[in-house]
């Protein structure tokens, strides 16, 4: 149990350094007309609308909002160009590198796609197969940060990837694929079905913006 709890950590740390690169460089990319993504809900590196944010109502009010008010909890709007080809399928997996926490994961999206419209990531969405996240659901479930635990300011990775093959997951009804086995089956040692990645970086935060 011990051993399979590390394995979990280093893969996260590594994944959190993996998204911070790739958000480091997705300008560049974008600059040089490479696969890129893109959103009509929010720029890359400012912050997410409140339709994206989780909603978790406590006497009436959104814990998750610095103010109470709702959130809409539905993935953006995402579109990408560029992907290269011999794309077979394409992933998408939100990552909150400031917590090391997946919040979505869908996979075996048809190569044909360019755009998830809003909210493709509701339970049972048809345009893709998902995983478990950290709120223990089967869907997209937004940002929601603890409010007044520094660092104030969450990052959320939103990344592409066009892979060279449809994905064949391990798991069933009762015990569906996490977000670790989409991982591992986009990183497995010595293979990679990763053609591309592209990323766009969504801000939130749970406090007053005077913090």
């Amino acid at each position: 149990m011990k051993q399979a709890k590390w394995i979990v950590v280093v893969t996260l740390v590594v994944l959190s350094g993996m998204a911070a690169a790739q958000f480091g460089t997705a300008q560049a990319a974008r600059q040089k007309g490479q696969f890129q993504v893109t959103s009509t809900e929010f720029q890359n590196n400012t912050n997410l609308p409140l339709s994206a944010i989780y909603n978790y109502p406590i006497k009436g009010a959104n814990y998750c909002s610095y103010n109470g008010t709702a959130g809409g909890d539905q993935s953006p709007e995402l579109s990408w160009t560029n992907a290269p080809s011999g794309t077979q399928s394409f992933a998408v997996i939100v990552f909150d590198v400031t917590a090391g926490v997946v919040h979505w994961g869908m996979y075996n999206i048809p190569p044909t796609t360019t755009e998830l419209p809003q909210n493709a990531g509701a339970a049972s969405s048809s345009y893709g197969l998902q995983v478990v996240n950290v709120f223990s659901d089967i869907s997209y479930d937004g940002p929601c940060p603890p409010p007044g635990v520094k660092p104030l300011v969450h990052h959320y990775v939103f990344t592409v990837y066009a892979l060279d093959k449809t994905l064949s997951l391990p798991g069933s009804a009762n015990f569906p694929a996490t977000a670790l086995t989409l991982f591992r089956a986009l990183v497995k040692p010595g293979i990679s079905h990763v053609l591309a990645r592209a990323t766009i970086t969504g801000l939130y935060s749970n406090n007053p913006p005077s913090q």
